[in-house]
C-alpha cells in the first residue's frame, strides 16, 4: 500500500523549539530572547506546539499540505533527539491535549502531520538505561543496549555503544525482540492518536528487519500512513517496498546545489545526474522528499553566500522537478545560518525582515505545483542543455510546464524549443507574469541574464480559441 496523498503534497519541516512560542507559561528556565539571541547547542527559545497552531495561517498562505516536525517527545535537549519518554509530549512543548488540539487544527486545514521516530538511540536518562547503569547485568533491560561489562560502567569514554559517540545517546539493541515490540507499540500509539506517518531517524543504523515489521504494523492501523527515512547516500535498500515509502532526498539536493549554487555541474552534467537518480528511484520517485536544507545543514541562502538569484534557481528546481518538495522552516523567507546550531535560529515573524523575492517565488511555485499535474508527474524531458543553460519540460497528458535556468554568462536572443502542438499558444512566464509569443517553434528570450530562471506555462491565444470553436 502506498499513501497516494504524498504525490500531491508540499511538506514543511519545523524544528518546534524554534518555530514559534505560543504558550510562554511552559517556557524552560532562562529562555533566550527570540529576536535577539543566537542559538547554541544548549539554549532554549520557548518554541512549542501551541506556536505551530498559532501560525497555521502561515502554512496555509504558503501552500503547505503536510508537516514534518523534529522530535516532540520528552527529552532534555532543545533538539529532543534524546528521548526519555516516548509516550509523553515534552512539557516545554505542551501536553497530550495540546498535541491533539494542534493535530485537529492542522487537519481542519488539510495539513497532514508526520512525527520523527528516533529508535536507534534514546536519552541517557530513559528509565531502562538508568536501570542498566545502576544494576549492570542484573537489570532486566541489560540486553536492550550494548554495554561492555568487562569494564566498570563509565561515561568518559562511554562503556556502552552510542549514536555517533554522544555520551547522552545510548544506542538501543533493535535486534532484541522486546525492543522491537517497544518500537512498534510506540509507533502504533501515535498513529492511533491520529498522526499521518513517521520520519525515521538514521534508519540504516537499525536492524533492517524491524522496518519491515514497522511498515506492516503502521499500515495496519492507517493504510494511508507515510513512512520516510533519513537517508543521505545510497537508496537501494530503501526502495524495495518492504520498509519505507521514500527517503529524504539528499542526493537530489546535492545535484541542485552543485548546479545552482556551486558551479560544480553544468547543464549537461545536471541533466545526466538527475536522470540517473530518477531511473534508480523509478516508480518510488514521488515518495522521496526533495529538500534544500534541514536542521542538519547550513541554510540555503548562506550556502549561496547571500546570492538571492542563485537561491531562486535552486528553489525553482526543487519545486519543479519530480519528487515531493519539503521546505525547511524559514527558508521560504530567506533566513540564513551556518551548520548546526546556527541553522536552527528562531523563525523571523517580522515580515519587514523577510526576503520578498524568495517569499513570492516560493509561494508562486507552490501554487503552480498544486495547479499543474505536470509538476507532480514522473516525466522530465530535457529540451536544451547549452553550457550552463538548462531547459526542461514537465508533462502530464495535455498539461505542460517548461523551466529554463542560466547559471553562466549573460545571453541575448536565446531560443528555447517547445513542442509543436503548443506553437499556437501564448506563453506566460510565471515568475514575472510576462506573456510571450512562439517564434518558429521556439520561445525567444531577448535577454537571459546570468543567474536567472524562468518558468513558462501555455495560455490559449485568441487565434487558438477561434480555431477550436470553428
Amino acid at each position: 500500500m502506498t499513501p497516494l496523498w504524498v504525490k500531491d503534497a508540499v511538506f514543511y519541516q519545523i524544528f518546534p523549539e524554534r518555530f514559534a512560542n505560543g504558550d510562554p507559561s511552559n517556557d524552560p528556565p532562562n529562555t533566550a530572547r527570540w529576536d535577539d539571541d543566537m542559538p547554541t547547542r544548549e539554549n532554549f527559545f520557548g518554541g512549542d506546539l501551541a506556536g505551530i497552531l498559532a501560525h497555521r495561517d502561515h502554512l496555509t498562505r504558503l501552500g503547505v499540505t503536510a508537516l514534518y516536525t523534529t522530535p516532540i517527545f520528552q527529552a532534555e535537549t532543545n533538539h529532543k533527539y534524546d528521548t526519555t519518554d516516548y509516550r509523553r509530549i515534552d512539557p516545554a512543548f505542551g501536553t497530550l491535549e495540546t498535541f491533539k488540539t494542534v493535530l485537529q487544527g492542522l487537519h481542519e486545514r488539510g495539513i497532514r502531520w508526520i512525527l520523527d521516530g528516533v529508535f536507534n538511540h534514546c536519552g541517557y536518562h530513559v528509565p531502562a538505561f538508568q536501570d542498566v547503569a545502576a544494576n549492570g547485568r542484573q537489570s532486566r533491560y541489560w540486553d536492550w543496549f550494548f554495554v561492555d561489562d568487562t569494564l566498570p560502567f563509565q561515561t568518559d569514554p562511554p562503556s556502552y555503544q552510542t549514536c555517533g559517540g554522544a555520551t547522552y545517546l545510548p544506542k538501543l539493541n533493535t535486534s532484541n525482540p522486546e525492543v522491537q515490540q517497544f518500537v512498534l507499540d510506540t509507533a502504533a500509539y501515535w498513529l492511533e492518536q491520529g498522526v499521518d506517518g513517521w520520519r525515521l531517524d538514521v534508519p540504516w543504523k537499525v536492524d533492517m528487519r524491524l522496518w519491515s515489521r514497522f511498515r506492516e504494523r503502521a499500515l495496519s492501523i492507517n493504510p494511508d500512513a507515510y513512512i520516510v527515512g533519513e537517508v543521505w547516500r545510497g537508496t537501494a535498500d530503501w526502495i524495495r517496498g518492504d520498509n519505507v515509502h521514500g527517503v529524504m532526498n539528499y542526493r537530489m539536493r546535492s545535484h541542485i546545489l552543485d548546479y545552482a549554487l556551486f558551479d560544480h555541474l553544468d547543464a549537461e552534467d545536471f541533466a545526466y545526474e538527475v536522470a540517473y537518480l530518477l531511473r534508480e528511484h523509478g516508480e518510488t520517485t514521488p515518495y522521496h522528499l526533495t529538500l534544500l536544507g534541514s536542521h542538519d545543514t547550513p541554510r540555503l541562502l548562506t550556502l549561496a553566500r547571500g546570492n538571492v538569484a542563485r537561491a531562486l534557481i535552486a528553489i525553482t528546481l526543487q519545486l519543479t522537478l519530480p519528487g515531493t518538495p519539503m521546505i525547511y522552516y524559514g527558508d521560504e523567507i530567506g533566513m540564513e545560518g551556518e551548520n548546526d546550531p546556527d541553522c536552527r535560529r528562531p523563525m523571523i515573524w517580522d515580515e519587514r525582515r523577510w526576503n520578498p523575492a524568495i517569499w513570492e517565488t516560493t509561494r508562486k511555485l507552490i501554487a503552480l505545483r498544486h495547479a499543474h499535474p505536470a509538476l507532480r508527474s514522473l516525466h522530465v524531458e530535457p529540451i536544451k542543455t547549452w553550457d550552463r543553460v538548462l531547459g526542461f519540460a514537465r508533462r502530464d497528458q495535455d498539461d505542460i510546464v517548461i523551466v529554463a535556468a542560466n547559471t553562466g554568462v549573460d545571453r541575448a536572443s536565446f531560443r528555447l524549443p517547445i513542442p509543436p502542438e503548443y506553437s499556437a499558444f501564448t506563453w506566460r512566464e510565471v515568475l514575472s507574469g510576462n506573456q510571450m509569443q512562439v517564434e518558429g517553434s521556439c520561445l525567444s528570450l531577448q535577454q537571459m541574464p546570468s543567474q536567472s530562471v524562468f518558468v513558462f506555462v501555455p495560455e490559449r491565444s485568441a487565434a487558438n480559441v477561434v480555431k477550436d470553436s470553428a
